[in-house]
């Protein structure tokens, strides 16, 4: 084991990689069969089908989610924690593993860099896994902008084509309105030039149809949500179907089934289903499965990733995006609904980092050195901002599941800060277990691990927050009330108009409602820290994902392509030319 303080992530990663044994053999000690492989190198893709129908009758393993407080702008640490969770119940002789979301291009060449979780709780091979993996994010790169050529083309010979002409190659007028476009082109990096942009330039009457479109980061596709939900083959294809590209000049939602284009987008993303065998650096096995993205679609990893971990391992980790609010919430009430699975408890990360943020500390800038309030011992900013972690605490409650609050410690915490946050979690009534497996790997989280298992075998009443019945705006209200905090919902004009339309058509009664608001504060505003009060949510949109079967009420604009920062992972990362490896990802 390397020191985390010493050696960069990518160090920590190849060392891990030398002694990971050969993929048959591993695969062979998971219990699987060879023809449940199929093969990639080091990352093979487990065939989802055939594993399920050999284990069908299999119970099911102990199911545990990690969800995180409000996080600062460089986050608390939840794919750090689900490995390093991994890791200690490994150390207990647990059959255990897990599923996380494959990272997006965009943020591991820009501000962010890698989500393989970092130091000795970390995800190899590490290279792989941050630089496309088995090729999901491509696939559904190229599914998606297959749609939109469709469209395009359609537009434009709908333009030089009349009906007689359209019909003697066996097609019908779709009369898409220009204006109602939904769809954009997607793209894994951060690139805010392409936010808006005028296509279809070129002079000729065969260059394209003319249009404003954009484009938005790739794991933001509807594409993306769709494989997060979908249960098999079967339900990828009829959601692929069902999707609203645009809606013609009467107001009719234009499908890509109506531009029969659903059926080849689904081929391109028939290898999607299966997920992608990972490994902890402790060499636990850890599927990949679906992406990231939470603050506008589901982000989590996959409900097939959690139905196949569930029957290979004992105990199984599957993390939610964000913080409780957003993640957690969607676990909650649209997920678990959606899959079925009943979850035995919730792993809630906290930082003392982030509680001074919570407690009024100064404001934290991804890419600036922290303010010395985080780094030196600051027990007043401590304790006020606690008051964060236990509303996530009591939302992880209502669910009727068992939270443990993890702290996940960094190196300037201090011994009295962790005291401070074990006691108070005491007179709160919650278990709470230090967690050092940054630097200690599954050694470091043992006392996790414990608390895990202890809370696993407590009994749980897990029930969602509404009934699929209720209609959309009260789903909103009590959502933005009692997971929130807030005093109330604020409609605007054009939210409302879609709302009462979306309640009165019986097409969308089974919907499920998936939030959208910024994942640092709980409130729509950014700035506000802590838990805010006396405050309303403004419901400015509601976006309509016809596949996923989402209604998405917006709380206030959120951008759905990312900028890249003046100072970019990707100006560290190279390839070391005598050996092919790759160099600087963090």
């Amino acid at each position: 084991m390397l020191d985390p303080t010493i050696y960069k992530d990518w160090q920590i990663a190849e060392e891990a990689e030398k002694s990971l044994p050969p993929v048959a053999e591993f695969c062979e000690n998971m219990g699987l069969k060879p023809d449940e492989i199929i093969p990639y190198g080091r990352t093979p893709k487990l065939n989802f089908i055939r594993i399920m129908d050999r284990l069908k009758d299999k119970p099911d393993g102990k199911y545990i989610e990690v969800t995180a407080i409000t996080p600062t702008p460089l986050g608390e640490g939840k794919s750090t924690t689900s490995l390093g969770l991994i890791e200690g119940l490994g150390k207990l002789g647990k059959n255990v593993g897990g599923c996380l979301r494959q990272p997006s291009g965009g943020p591991t060449m820009n501000v962010k860099g890698s989500a393989a979780g970092g130091g000795n709780a970390l995800l190899i091979p590490m290279t792989e896994f941050s630089l496309g993996l088995t090729g999901d994010i491509n696939d559904i790169m190229n599914a998606h902008n297959l749609a939109m050529t469709a469209l395009n083309a359609r537009m434009q010979h709908e333009r030089n084509y009349d009906d007689e002409k359209l019909a003697s190659i066996g097609l019908k007028r779709l009369d898409i309105d220009p204006e109602r476009v939904e769809w954009s082109f997607v793209l894994d990096f951060c690139c805010q030039a392409l936010r808006k942009m005028e296509i279809g330039l070129a002079e000729g009457k065969m260059n394209g149809y003319r249009m404003t479109t954009r484009a938005n980061i790739a794991v933001s596709s509807e594409l993306m949500a769709i494989l997060a939900v979908a249960r098999d083959l079967k339900d990828l294809r009829e959601r692929i179907g069902r999707i609203v590209l645009a809606y013609d000049k009467k107001g009719d939602p234009v499908t890509t089934e109506d531009l029969e284009v659903a059926g080849a987008m689904t081929a391109w993303m028939r290898n999607t289903i299966n997920p992608t065998l990972c490994y902890t650096v402790e060499h636990q096995p850890c599927l990949v499965h679906a992406g990231p993205f939470a603050n506008i679609a589901i982000g989590q990893s996959s409900v097939i990733g959690d139905r196949l971990g569930l029957k290979l391992f004992d105990y199984h980790v599957t993390e939610s995006g964000f913080a409780a609010d957003i993640g957690f919430e969607k676990f909650w009430n649209v997920k678990c609904r959606l899959s079925g699975l009943k979850p035995n408890c919730s792993v809630l990360v906290a930082t003392v980092r982030a509680l001074k943020m919570h407690g009024g500390g100064p404001e934290v800038v991804p890419g600036r050195p922290l303010p010395e309030e985080y780094t030196r011992e600051s027990l007043s900013l401590l304790e006020k901002g606690c008051e964060n972690l236990f509303h996530h605490v009591k939302n992880v409650k209502k669910s009727g599941i068992v939270p443990v609050v993890c702290i996940n410690r960094f190196h300037t915490d201090t011994d009295a800060e962790i005291e401070l946050v074990r006691s108070l979690c005491k007179a709160q009534g919650v278990r709470c277990a230090l967690s050092e497996h940054w630097r200690y790997g599954g050694e470091g989280a043992m006392e996790l691990a414990k608390a895990v298992v202890e809370a696993c075998e407590e009994e749980t009443d897990f029930k969602p927050l509404y009934p699929l019945e209720m209609p959309l705006r009260e789903r909103v209200e009590l959502i933005a009330r009692e997971v929130y905090g807030a005093d109330g919902v604020d409609w605007a004009p054009l939210a409302l108009e879609k709302a009462r339309r979306f309640e009165t058509d019986p097409k969308y009664a089974d919907y499920c409602t998936m939030m959208v608001k910024t994942h640092l504060s709980l409130s729509h505003d950014p700035k506000l820290k802590g838990v805010p009060k006396g405050w309303r949510l403004p419901i400015m949109d509601i976006l309509e994902y016809g596949g996923a079967r989402f209604l998405c009420p917006m709380a206030g604009a959120i951008s759905m392509m990312p900028g890249t920062g003046s100072n970019p992972a990707y100006r560290r990362v190279d390839v070391d030319t005598e050996t092919g490896r790759v160099l600087g990802l963090f």
